[in-house]
């Protein structure tokens, strides 16, 4: 991901954080030289030093069986983004597009049963903890749980290598910032919201 030193984000504790936010992701891989893509719900888990990103995806779904064979498998994540309008700086410019993405390439490798269960578990206490009626998986009958287990497949990816982009209007002057600020917030979209609810909480670091 080519990323402009402006843009570009280093910390690893703020790398993690916004994947533990934003961690619907996109898991790419090859086949015969073809891209492979599925947008999944994905974990989080830290072991020592390594940081692993975990998931499952539907047995019948053929991309699994190409983690043997794909060295890089790329996993990507996506925050708000929003366009950015030429007319809201003071000077003239083109207009562009703020965003925020996160690139994690690794070897993903297949979970075994009692790993999967694992996996399954804290996703779900991630999702359903703060419901009024939480679906756990200890909740769940032993049937229905078997009978599920055998028709998704689990992964984990050991991180390798980490990209981050923030893409926010850091490289703009105060005024101009602040006045993208402003306009976002009158946009009347949820995405330009987002993303200028997201560059004045930046201000606040």
């Amino acid at each position: 991901m080519y990323i402009p030193k402006y843009f570009k984000v280093t910390n690893v504790d703020e790398i993690w954080d916004f994947v533990q936010e934003n961690s619907f992701g996109t898991i790419v891989t090859t086949e015969q030289r073809k891209p492979i893509a599925t947008h999944l719900p994905l974990g989080l888990n830290k072991k020592g030093d390594d940081f692993y990103i975990t998931g499952h995806m539907a047995y019948g779904n053929p991309q699994w069986r190409t983690f043997e064979t794909c060295e890089d498998v790329l996993v990507m994540f996506q925050g708000p983004h929003a366009y950015i309008s030429s007319s809201w700086y003071g000077h003239e410019e083109v207009p562009t597009w703020n965003y925020q993405a996160i690139h994690v390439y690794g070897k993903a490798s297949i979970l075994e049963k009692d790993e999967l269960i694992e996996e399954l578990t804290i996703m779900m206490e991630k999702y359903e903890k703060h419901r009024e009626n939480p679906v756990l998986w200890d909740k769940l009958s032993p049937q229905l749980l078997e009978s599920q287990l055998k028709g998704i497949v689990g992964f984990k990816m050991k991180a390798e290598e980490i990209q981050a982009a923030y893409k926010l209007s850091q490289n703009r002057n105060e005024t101009d910032y602040m006045n993208i600020i402003d306009k976002l917030q009158n946009e009347g979209n949820p995405n330009s919201k987002q993303m200028a609810e997201l560059m004045e909480k930046r201000l606040k670091k």
